[in-house]
């Protein structure tokens, strides 16, 4: 099947009109994948640096002054913690900011798919005010850098990275035979380890048991997020070997944790996992067999390396099938409306966090979406049936309705939003109904709100 440049752009992007330059087919997307993150330089985004793990620690130990001090002390402190929780709360609303940003940029809209997929698969949610910007951070600092490379790079990045171990409570497990576990009587916590294996590699239903969670979770003892950001303490972990899988890893340190994080990205059973993620996310909610055991084959082969899972994506017939079988999630609509209707990157940096919030940040959460607060670990759902819902498709109706108009003066005309946006894709009813809309507003609002345009 001959690969069709409105389907790339729907599929494997945010939609028309294609930015200048952007690749046209299979070769040429893998190619843009293969090379410089334009879009990471353009519209950078935060990273736990000193200066971010300084705010936090500040605003944590603000908050914990105001909680025993009296009076005038207290009220400085919680002025203190307030202010600095304003400024984590930037740094994330910045975040959001660059998310879109990029995907109405970027050339290679496939690339900012991949993120949000990956992004999904590691899943974090902050935990307290402190903690707002890590998720955006790990998605910065895990995902992006390791798009292209094996998944065992991405998997340790993610697994070790602050927003992870906060999010699954790591520095919560202690190995209950070690010295500080004896002491302070503690001992493990098995929300990183089932994760680990249930969603991140292994998939549910792999052949795993309670015994490998257990043994995966004692290995992962040591892990601590503190004031300095990640750090392994020898005297936290459960001591002696553990064994995961079969595979027994000796050593109460960072490298056994490391090797057993590589054994586990390239089981034959991570493979599959991985495989029908994909397949799933970019062609169908139930994919043809066919597309599924290419990409596991390609996984296998190459122990992991992702670039071979995209190129066996993309270059399979399945992935061209012309019917729209997925349903745009409210993060791809709100981004595939920005770019119909013209907005830019840097348009959007300029918005006022007020503004930005109200029209583009909170809608989102009507819409079944609030921004990287996914309802559990296992991110967000793929079935359309878990987006297309009445109270999901009044918002969006909504946005489509009254956004617009607040965002761009004036509106496009709306033949000519239709022709740009959706090109031969759109459907006879629509093109039959827009010219017939009663204002501008309306037939803007139509071709948004309308099957032809959520639907990928």
């Amino acid at each position: 099947m001959t690969p069709d440049p409105i389907i790339a752009a729907f599929r494997f992007g945010y939609g028309l009109p294609s930015p200048a330059g952007a690749p046209r087919g299979p070769e040429a997307m893998l190619a843009a994948l293969a090379g410089p993150d334009t879009m990471a330089t353009a519209f950078p985004g935060p990273r736990v640096d000193a200066a971010m793990l300084a705010l936090m620690n500040d605003a944590d130990t603000a908050l914990r002054t105001s909680r025993r001090s009296e009076g005038a002390a207290a009220t400085e402190a919680r002025a203190t913690y307030r202010a600095h929780i304003a400024d984590l709360q930037s740094l994330r609303t910045d975040a959001v900011k660059a998310s879109f940003a990029r995907a109405v940029e970027a050339p290679d809209g496939f690339r900012e798919r991949l993120v949000q997929f990956w992004s999904s698969h590691f899943t974090t949610t902050a935990r307290s005010n402190t903690q707002a910007a890590l998720p955006a951070a790990l998605v910065e600092e895990a995902i992006r850098p390791h798009l292209t490379g094996p998944f065992s790079a991405m998997l340790r990045a993610a697994i070790l990275h602050p927003a992870m171990l906060s999010y699954l409570d790591q520095s919560a497990s202690i190995g209950p035979n070690s010295a500080f576990g004896q002491r302070k009587n503690k001992g493990l916590n098995e929300n990183l380890a089932r994760e680990l294996l249930e969603l991140h590699t292994l998939g549910a239903g792999s052949g795993y048991t309670q015994t490998d969670v257990r043994q995966m979770a004692e290995l992962l003892t040591g892990l601590f997020m503190g004031k300095k950001g990640v750090t392994f303490n020898p005297v936290r972990a459960e001591p002696g070997p553990e064994t995961v899988l079969g595979q027994t890893y000796d050593g109460d340190t960072l490298a056994a944790i490391t090797r057993a994080l590589d054994d586990l990205a390239i089981r034959p059973e991570t493979a599959t996992h991985l495989a029908r993620k994909l397949a799933t996310h970019f062609v169908a909610d139930s994919p043809d067999p066919a597309i599924v055991t290419a990409i596991e084959l390609a996984l296998t082969q190459s122990n992991g390396d992702l670039m071979a899972a995209y190129t066996a994506l993309l270059t399979h017939p399945a992935a061209w099938d012309p019917r729209k079988q997925k349903a745009r999630q409210p993060f791809d609509f709100i981004a595939a409306s920005l770019r119909a209707l013209g907005l830019t990157g840097p348009q959007i940096l300029r918005m006022g966090d007020g503004p930005f919030r109200r029209l583009i940040l909170s809608p989102m959460t009507p819409m079944g979406q609030p921004w990287q607060a996914a309802p559990g670990p296992d991110g967000w759902a793929e079935e359309a049936e878990a987006w297309i819902t009445p109270q999901g498709m009044a918002a969006r109706i909504t946005w489509a309705m009254e956004v617009p108009g607040r965002l761009v003066r004036p509106l496009p005309a709306p033949q000519t939003l239709l022709d740009r946006c959706l090109s031969a894709s759109a459907s006879d009813a629509l093109i039959w109904a827009v010219p017939r809309a009663e204002s501008v507003r309306q037939g803007v609002g139509l071709i948004l709100a309308s099957p032809d345009f959520n639907r990928r």
